[in-house]
């Protein structure tokens, strides 16, 4: 790799930890509370527990991924060292529409809580500024990145922290609702709610897309990675838990401020607690919003190195080492989604990609440990082949949960990748330097 094409290493377990939690903590501020518009409390606590349990799984082989081929292609750097370039596309694509349609999912989010902060200022005119000043931050350099990124999720997390607080007196497990009989358990509710459980988890993986910046890989991806699984496990059980005992979570399920408006009903109009909250709140979405920007730069980075995606992508910015053609792309795409999607329908389509990027991970993970048993690996994950296969059976059943709770939407994105790989199958050989 020649110097103009570095990274630069600037990253340790701490940061990791910070791009971890900080790429996840919005979705404990919003988006998964659309799950109980599909399922009740019990069903969609059912299909909360799976996707932890899957999570957890697939963060033990997805480390051992990451340690032991530190690529910012991620995802798509371990298909096609399993598959070679095609599964190597296809895979890189499906994380590709995680990473580009979350954020404008984020920044919807973002501008409802700054709508609920200052009536006055509109939602979608929010939204878009401060979208765009994140990707312009974004530009600065990793290292003030990843400084910025740590800070704002301490933040976030502190947020989390105070809401609970709060909320505690309100608590009462006997206000939840009581766990029906099995045969009046909905099964197909819990199945549907799904991909709005995975949105506590969501682009955790993002991690690995900055794994060329890391300074020691092989120490710090496996601390800083599992040290964010564990962080954002607790913080989703607690607010899950906590919410729905304090409020009945039906009046939630369309809210884009679900926390603010708990606070607030249970505080009342006239009291400074939500307010506070929401400010602190607003912390958690840029996180997110910010680190995810952050990942999809990388990804597009990573991608036009492996000659996926036109070259100009992985052009630095000689000053700040920044791949800013990346940045500018993922973002413009971004924005665009947002005049174009709603919600609810974003965080669909990034959970398909996410999972279908999921599976195909997995699959990778145990070809790769098959084929290459002399690969070093400084941290390798557990109980293999049964910890992997089970991942990957929970995996396919998320995925084909997700396809049936938005089949168009699915099917549309399935079928751009199926031409997209196509396209990139005839023609791979033609890509050339911008």
């Amino acid at each position: 790799m020649s110097e103009e094409t570095k990274l630069h290493k600037a990253l340790g377990s701490v940061q990791l930890w910070g791009i971890a939690v900080g790429l996840v903590i919005s979705g404990d501020y919003f988006g998964w509370n659309y799950g109980w518009s599909k399922a009740g409390f019990w069903e969609f606590a059912l299909a909360v527990v799976i996707v932890a349990i899957f999570y957890v799984l697939f963060a033990l082989c997805f480390t051992e991924l990451s340690a032991s081929i530190p690529q910012s292609g991620g995802p798509s750097a371990y298909a096609k060292k399993a598959y070679g370039d095609l599964f190597g596309f296809f895979t890189g694509y499906l994380v590709l529409i995680e990473f580009i349609i979350a954020p404008p999912a984020i920044a919807s989010a973002l501008g409802g809580y700054l709508h609920f902060l200052f009536p006055a200022i509109p939602e979608f005119g929010a939204s878009i500024v401060m979208f765009i000043l994140l990707i312009l931050i974004n530009l600065t350099g990793i290292k003030q990145t990843a400084r910025f990124e740590l800070l704002v999720t301490l933040i976030a997390v502190f947020g989390l922290l105070y809401y609970l607080y709060f909320v505690t007196p309100f608590v009462s497990l006997n206000s939840l609702p009581q766990f029906p009989d099995i045969p009046h358990f909905s099964f197909s509710a819990s199945f549907l709610s799904i991909p709005f459980a995975i949105w506590f988890f969501l682009a955790v993986e993002g991690v690995a897309l900055a794994s060329e910046e890391v300074k020691n890989p092989g120490k710090d991806i496996p601390i800083g990675y599992t040290a964010g699984i564990f962080t954002l496990l607790v913080l989703a059980s607690c607010i899950f838990i906590f919410t729905a005992a304090a409020v009945e979570p039906k009046e939630l399920a369309e809210l884009e401020y679900p926390l603010s408006y708990v606070l607030q009903k249970l505080y009342g109009i006239d009291s400074i607690l939500p307010y506070i909250f929401t400010f602190i709140g607003l912390f958690g979405l840029i996180a997110s919003l910010f680190g995810i920007i952050l990942g999809n730069s990388r990804l597009l980075y990573g991608l036009s190195k492996e000659r996926y995606l036109p070259m100009y992508l992985s052009k630095l910015n000689p000053k700040t080492l920044v791949p800013q053609n990346a940045v500018l792309t993922g973002g413009g795409i971004g924005i665009l989604c947002l005049f174009f999607l709603k919600t609810p329908e974003l965080i669909t389509a990034s959970a398909l990609g996410a999972c279908g990027m999921y599976v195909t991970c997995l699959i990778s993970f145990i070809r790769i440990r098959l084929t290459y048993p002399n690969l070093i690996r400084p941290y390798k994950a557990p109980l293999f082949p049964i910890l992997p296969v089970f991942a990957l059976l929970i995996g396919i059943l998320a995925l084909v949960a997700i396809i049936a709770s938005e089949p168009f939407v699915a099917i549309f994105i399935l079928g751009l990748g199926a031409g997209f790989g196509l396209i990139y199958y005839f023609k791979k050989e033609s890509y050339q330097k911008f």
